[in-house]
This record gives C-alpha cells, sequence and structure tokens, in this order.
C-alpha cells in the first residue's frame, strides 16, 4: 500500500454511513493488516470534529472519536513548512483552506489523497486523487 492521505470528506462519509464509506473501510482495513498509517493533517481533523458535533451533537463525536483513534490514522501538525505549502495550493485554487491543507499534506508525503470532494478535481496534476465515489 502506498502512502495515504485522508480529507475530512473520507472521514466524514465514513461517520454518516454516505456514499464511498465502504472504499474507506477498505482502506483503512488494508492499513491495519500491512501496520502502514494513514495520513491526516490536524487541520482537517479539526473539520471532522466541527461537523460532526454540528450534525450529531457533542455525545456522537465524543462516540466517534474513541472509535476513530482505533484506527491506524498518523495526526500530522500543521507546522509552518506545511502551511506554506497549503498557502501556495490556496492562492492558486479555488478550495476551503482546510482541503489546501490535505493537499499539501499529500504533496509533502507523495501520496494519494483520498477524497469525495471535486475540489481536488483541479489539483489531480500536481497530486494523486483517490476518489471515494
Amino acid at each position: 500500500m502506498k502512502n495515504t492521505v485522508l480529507d475530512s470528506s473520507a472521514l466524514l462519509a465514513f461517520l454518516f454511513n454516505e456514499s464511498g464509506a465502504d472504499r474507506l473501510d477498505d482502506l483503512l482495513e488494508e492499513a491495519g493488516r500491512d501496520e502502514r498509517s494513514i495520513f491526516m493533517c490536524d487541520v482537517n481533523w479539526a473539520e471532522v470534529q466541527y461537523k460532526m458535533i454540528q450534525k450529531r451533537g457533542a455525545d456522537e463525536w465524543r462516540l466517534a472519536r474513541s472509535r476513530l483513534m482505533a484506527f491506524p490514522i498518523e495526526h500530522v501538525p500543521a507546522d509552518q513548512l506545511l502551511a506554506e505549502s497549503a498557502a501556495e495550493i490556496k492562492v492558486a485554487h479555488k478550495m476551503s483552506l482546510a482541503d489546501a491543507f490535505a493537499a499539501a499534506l499529500a504533496r509533502q508525503k507523495k501520496a494519494t489523497l483520498f477524497t469525495g470532494d471535486h475540489d481536488f478535481k483541479a489539483l489531480e496534476g500536481e497530486i494523486k486523487v483517490g476518489w471515494l465515489k
């Protein structure tokens, strides 16, 4: 398995059992079996948290968080180098800042970014994008 990065839409699809959830389930299972991490920027993790709380409440977030912490997801802090790369992507492409962080992390790790967010279509020439749906 190659390096993999998740954006928030991937985890949200999984948590809300939306289209593409089965694809993420397969990725997590494969990573666990191969003892490999899947990377996620802390900025994207924060986006998952606030969207989960908005839609389902803080108690549901705490339950989901416990479940997610068992998965082979390596949380990557948004350091200065990653932030500057995200800023460059944000300037060049119409997307949220959180999405720019996910793309910057995929570029830094030379990884496939798994997402269900079609804002990443514009980046397919710069990074490899794996579509959940």
